[in-house]
């Protein structure tokens, strides 16, 4: 059967489906999530046939990621942790939010950071979550991270008297939104992506995409132009930007990329300003070491068969991921540079599977945050990969689920007077009337990834 006719028929096969009475929609339900697979990580290696050089800028770049900061190296004075891997944990260093969250049980106790409460959305066995605020109290947008903890109380910030934010106000106003780490495993690859490799995925397939409501942009770096594709809402265009950032935002950390305190005041500091820079001509800054250990990061290694789930059905539910429409953003992959720099990264075969468009895609008020990035609005997302996902214990950008099939429903939702309906509301209406041995089967592909 040739390609236009299979179109066809997906497309008349979609119309007919979303014409079908609601009533049908929880007859097949049944499936069930696997849960987090066991066996092995899969991650946090080097990526195969780095140079003898490469590899020790990866070791340097992991041992800097892991180090637990202080005070003295520029900690604070407001601050989500002190550490990288801390946070980026599961299932391996490079990773995303672990199950026991060492939030609750470290930075008031183990490191001495006693000035400090738990808010209420940080639980032990919660996801990891940074905090934003949507408004200022004048109306006016906010949409920055407030740092949950403060250096004051610490025996190394002798005279600091700040206090933490009124996080439980926001939380009474509405007026908080959550994000969880995002893995930063095959980093480099997506790093290397052309542009014209997003553009000319995205505007692929376009017939079908416009059958079943699915659009997508990219967001753009304001200075260059070029394509960002780091972080919830592809809001920074490299991995350098991305940990100077998160150095200065998650750790309070400055450096040369972001040099000035987000807070100045001047008895809470104990550290020179930029807090981390580039020490002597033969040495690097620890926001590149951060850089590169991403960089030359593996991409997770998927598995055909797990404990619960055969092969059969592992292949089974990679057609019908592809079948009802979940790859048309979910791309499964994308060609690798084969001008990348850095010969490794170009030498991993011919694509990347990463199961993204890194586009930005309109997600409806159901998901919508109301937090502007770039040209992001507050319903666009970026469309996550989900290459390591069969290890991940929470999902959604501010982790409200540990279920997969949760996660899926999530992605449907009707527009409001603020937000139009998801892009994704076709193909969650199609997977909703799957029988439950092929929704129990597309959850086993998942993860199987």
């Amino acid at each position: 059967m040739s390609k236009a006719r299979i179109r066809i028929l997906f497309i008349t096969t979609v119309i007919a489906l979303l014409g079908v009475s609601q009533t049908l929609t929880a007859q097949f339900r049944g499936a069930r999530d696997p849960g987090v697979r066991g066996g092995p990580p899969g991650a946090g290696g080097a990526i195969a046939g780095l140079s003898g050089e490469e590899n020790t800028m990866f070791e340097e770049g992991l041992a800097d990621f892991s180090e637990e900061e202080s005070v003295a190296d520029g900690v604070g004075p407001r601050f989500n942790f002190v550490s990288c891997a801390g946070c980026h944990a599961q299932p391996a260093t490079g990773g995303t939010s672990p199950a026991v969250n060492p939030l609750v049980a470290r930075i008031t106790s183990d490191l001495g950071f006693v000035g400090n409460g738990i808010p209420s959305f940080i639980t032990a066995n919660g996801p990891i979550r940074e905090a934003r605020f949507q408004f200022n109290p004048d109306g006016s947008r906010d949409g920055g991270v407030h740092a949950l903890f403060v250096i004051a109380g610490h025996k190394n910030a002798p005279g600091c008297n700040i206090r933490q934010e009124d996080f439980e106000s926001q939380v009474r106003n509405r007026n908080i939104i959550f994000r969880i780490p995002t893995p930063v495993f095959g980093a480099g690859l997506i790093e290397n992506f052309t542009d014209t490799t997003i553009l000319n995925n995205l505007n692929s397939n376009s017939l079908l995409k416009r059958a079943v409501g699915i659009s997508g942009r990219v967001n753009r770096n304001g200075n260059d132009g070029r394509i960002s594709r780091f972080g919830w809402k592809a809001q920074n265009p490299s991995l350098l930007v991305f940990s100077g950032e998160a150095y200065n935002v998650e750790m309070g950390i400055t450096s040369e990329a972001f040099p000035i305190e987000r807070d100045e005041t001047l008895s809470c500091q104990f550290a020179k300003v930029p807090n981390d820079g580039t020490p002597s001509v033969g040495q690097i800054p620890a926001i590149v070491n951060f850089a590169n250990f991403q960089r030359f990061l593996a991409p997770p290694t998927p598995v055909t068969i797990f404990t619960g789930a055969t092969s059969d059905s592992i292949a089974h539910g990679r057609k019908l991921f592809t079948n009802i429409g979940c790859a048309l953003c979910h791309t499964p992959s994308l060609p690798v540079n084969q001008n990348a720099t850095v010969v490794a990264l170009r030498n991993q075969g011919q694509a990347a599977y990463l199961f993204s468009d890194l586009a930005l895609h309109a997600m409806g008020p159901g998901l919508a945050d109301d937090i502007l990035q770039g040209a992001a609005r507050g319903d666009e997302f970026r469309t996550a990969p989900l290459w390591g996902l069969g290890k991940r214990v929470f999902f959604l950008h501010d982790g409200r689920t540990n279920d997969l099939d949760d996660a899926i429903q999530a992605h449907a939702s009707g527009g409001n007077t603020k937000f139009g309906p998801s892009e994704a509301n076709a193909v969650i209406s199609i997977y909703n009337r799957l029988s439950s041995g092929d929704q129990q089967d597309l959850l086993n592909f998942l993860r199987s990834l």
